[in-house]
């Protein structure tokens, strides 16, 4: 690949607190990111990273196939699907505005590369709220999805499963991997690659859609369900960059 721009769209999240002292009470907001382990990974590969945090994508996001372009690959991780299809101009002032993620779709069929990565707002996530089920984005995606909340907390951890050892999308990722602390549970379809299994289910689902590329990682790129064993594991960073590198069209 002579270009590698990879796009990365959520892991971000503020979290508002309260803190009750007897009669009295405060309140603390704090802003966090959850990307830099994925990023560093793909960096030190090579990738151009472009980073939009949550609130920066309802408005950055491309809207278009010809700004989709820029990137050999798109990654969509921990971001709901109503990031993408309320826009704040749709949604504040009833602009009709493109759906981004039907875009996203026809831009992976016509060629473009595109990862789900797992969490509380991915898939369909907590209380189902990630809301991707039947949007246009599962058509691009190697797996359906339940109606319902998919996650599955392992809080004493489950080992992942290599099922296809010579699938590119793992290529030169050896040895055991270690265990994570949950995932979304998916339904692979029956044209896709179920490359890595986790309790049974499903961890990487890869295959080919019109001339582009989807992948699903049902679990998380970072804490908390990814734990400093998964993300400090020396496989971490070339099953990253071989899953992105794949997805966006290597060996093609």
């Amino acid at each position: 690949m002579t270009r590698k721009s990879v796009l990365i769209a959520g892991e971000s999240w503020t979290v508002h607190s309260i803190h009750q002292k007897g009669f009295d009470s405060f309140t603390t907001t704090e802003y966090a990111e959850g990307v830099r382990w994925l990023r560093q990974a793909l960096e030190d590969g090579g990738w151009q990273v472009t980073y939009q945090p949550a609130h920066v994508a309802a408005t950055d996001f491309p809207s278009t196939v010809e700004e989709l372009n820029a990137y050999d690959c798109v990654i969509i991780s921990d971001v709901g699907a109503n990031t993408f299809l309320l826009h704040p101009e749709t949604f504040t002032k009833s602009v009709p505005l493109p759906d981004r993620l039907a875009v996203l779709r026809d831009w992976v069929h016509g060629g473009g590369g595109v990862i789900m990565v797992g969490g509380y707002l991915t898939f369909q996530g907590i209380d189902a709220k990630a809301r991707y089920a039947g949007s246009a984005i599962e058509d691009a995606l190697p797996v359906t999805m339940h109606p319902y909340d998919d996650r599955a907390e392992r809080p004493a951890g489950v080992t992942p499963a290599v099922q296809l050892p010579e699938h590119p999308a793992i290529r030169g990722v050896t040895g055991p991997w270690p265990d994570l602390l949950g995932y979304n549970v998916v339904r692979p379809r029956p044209e896709a690659d179920v490359v890595v299994t986790v309790d049974a289910d499903p961890l990487v689902v890869a295959w080919e859609y019109g001339r582009g590329r989807g992948l699903a990682f049902t679990s998380d790129c970072g804490p908390h369900w990814a734990p400093p064993a998964f993300v400090d594991w020396a496989g971490y960073a070339p099953l990253w960059q071989q899953m992105v590198s794949w997805t966006a069209g290597e060996g093609r």
